[in-house]
Formats: structure tokens, C-alpha cells, sequence
């Protein structure tokens, strides 16, 4: 069968403030000329920064593009609490703000940083019996706050302080609502809080380096789909046999595999291209998860 005629490859944009990632995706499907687009991980309207789109081919790499840390820089203003847990969100309490020093600061971060289980934001993709939890808040159906959810904090840092604003560098696993830490971080502090800027720096691989502007986005600013596989996983190489085995969905001979991985990893031929995406049994003994077309 013939290879449907479209772009291939992973895609970062700098997501301006404003629009959903549903809209840059849109955005994107009207400039690259097709369907064939899908987001790893979103941002809300007020956020900003690095947004990974998956083009053709790619969008079989989503499960893992998805899959790996996130690093934000965030503004929290202090004093005032909203639905939403943003600056985009209708203000439903306020409270004083007590007087901050680095060290009441500090140890609010080192309780965050302890962060296990997160009380999600209501208003969250977060889906509840088949429906999503944002949409459930703005019917006014949704009672008391989700269930709390596992989270992991790989660091926080205090960036500075201006008036009632805690600026502060996240870096966090997948799961983690940064917006929550505006929320929490403001309680262990005495007060309220939301966050009032947002902005993405890292995702995975991914950093603001390779980030396009929407207005930049061209079909040759795509990262190859090799390049987008070995920033999510780790790299095997199959020599040629083992390209041809895998063409077939066949299970692969550890002779035919160099450095094989028992998780999922990107697997290139000598060629550098993406033949698939598979993972090594204890004898090394791989097997498929996803192929590519390969030429």
C-alpha cells in the first residue's frame, strides 16, 4: 500500500497566551496542508511556551512523547483565590497575604517538593464518569473536590519575590497541575493564591530551543521522525536483517539488535531512519510495539 502523502515529524511551538492547544492544533493542520495532527500534552489558554505536536507518522509516537517530565517557570500571586486556579478564572476568595522572606518561602517549597498525592484543578480534562471535569464544573455539577491523584516533584526553585508575586522554576512529572501549586503553595504560606503566568520551558526532550512561532510554522521546521523518537527513548539499531524481520512484524534475534533496551526504545536502521518502536524480552529478544514505514 502506498504511504499516504503528508508531512512526517514532531513539531514544537512556542504557544503564545490566548488561544487552546486545540487551536494551534487547528492552526497547524491549516499551515502543513493536513489532518494528521495530534498534541503530547496540552496548555491552557494563559499558558505559554514549549507545545509538542505530533505530524503523520508521528502521531504513532504520542503514548511516549506524553510520557516524560515537564518544566515550567510560574508567577503565583498571592492573596486571592479563583475557580479555575488561573488569572483566567473568576476570583472566589481573598485573604491577607503575610509578610514573605526567603526562608517562609523556602519552606513552603521544601513541603511542595515532599508532594506525593495532588488535589487536581476542577476545572481539568480530568474525566469523571465518561465526562471531563471542566466540563461538570461549568454545568455547576460537580461536588466537592477530585480525588486526589499520584504526582512526583523532581525540584522547585525560588526564582524571586515582587510585592505578592512568587516566581518559581517546576520541574515536575507527568500528572503534576502546576496550577495546583499556586493553590497549595499559597495555603502553606497562610494565604490564597493562583497562578498568574505560566510558561512551558521543557517537555521531555523539548525545550524552548527547538520551539517555532505559530506565525514561523513551515513543513521543513519539523523534527525528523528518528530525531522525535531518540528524544523520548532510548536508541537501539537494527542492522539489516533485523529491518527486514521488523518490515514483516516479525520478532527480532538479539543478533540483529545493538543495544537493546527491556523498555521501549526508538529503533533506527544504520541509516539513522525510524523503523519502529520496540522493546527486548531478558534473552533480548525484541519485539514490536509500533512500525514505521521505512523510505
Amino acid at each position: 500500500m502506498a504511504r499516504p502523502s503528508t508531512v512526517h515529524g514532531v513539531l514544537v511551538v512556542d504557544k503564545p497566551k490566548g488561544p487552546t492547544s486545540h487551536d494551534v492544533v487547528a492552526q497547524v493542520r491549516k499551515a502543513l496542508k493536513t489532518r494528521a495532527v495530534g498534541h503530547a500534552g496540552t496548555l491552557d489558554p494563559m499558558a505559554t511556551g514549549v507545545l509538542v505536536l505530533a505530524i503523520g507518522d508521528a502521531t504513532k509516537l504520542v503514548p511516549w512523547l506524553t510520557a516524560d517530565d515537564k518544566a515550567y517557570d510560574t508567577t503565583i500571586r498571592l492573596g486571592a483565590a479563583t475557580d479555575t486556579l488561573d488569572a483566567e478564572g473568576t476570583i472566589v476568595g481573598t485573604a491577607p497575604v503575610p509578610v514573605l522572606t526567603t526562608d517562609s518561602l523556602e519552606t513552603a517549597l521544601s513541603i511542595e517538593r515532599l508532594r506525593t498525592e495532588q488535589v487536581p484543578p476542577a476545572y481539568s480534562a480530568i474525566r469523571i464518569a465518561g465526562e471531563r471535569a471542566h466540563d461538570l464544573a461549568r454545568q455547576g455539577k460537580l461536588e466537592g473536590d477530585l480525588p486526589p491523584r499520584a504526582v512526583a516533584v523532581r525540584a522547585l526553585e525560588l526564582l524571586g519575590l515582587d510585592g505578592e508575586h512568587v516566581h518559581v522554576r517546576a520541574d515536575v512529572a507527568k500528572g503534576y497541575f502546576v496550577r495546583s501549586l499556586g493553590r497549595d503553595l499559597a495555603a502553606a504560606l497562610g494565604t490564597l493564591g493562583h497562578l498568574s503566568a505560566l510558561r512551558r520551558t521543557r517537555s521531555g526532550g523539548f525545550t524552548l530551543a527547538d520551539a517555532v512561532p505559530l506565525a514561523e510554522i513551515t513543513a521543513d521546521r519539523l523534527l525528523p521522525l528518528a530525531t522525535g523518537a531518540a528524544r523520548a527513548l532510548p536508541v537501539s539499531i537494527l542492522d539489516e536483517a533485523g529491518v527486514r524481520d521488523a518490515g514483516f512484524g516479525k520478532r527480532i534475534s538479539p543478533d540483529h539488535l545493538r543495544d537493546p533496551h527491556p523498555r521501549p526504545s526508538a529503533w533506527l536502521d544504520d541509516a539513522g531512519r525510524l523503523v519502529a518502536i520496540g522493546e527486548c524480552d531478558e534473552a533480548g529478544v525484541g519485539r514490536i510495539l509500533r512500525g514505521f514505514p521505512v523510505g
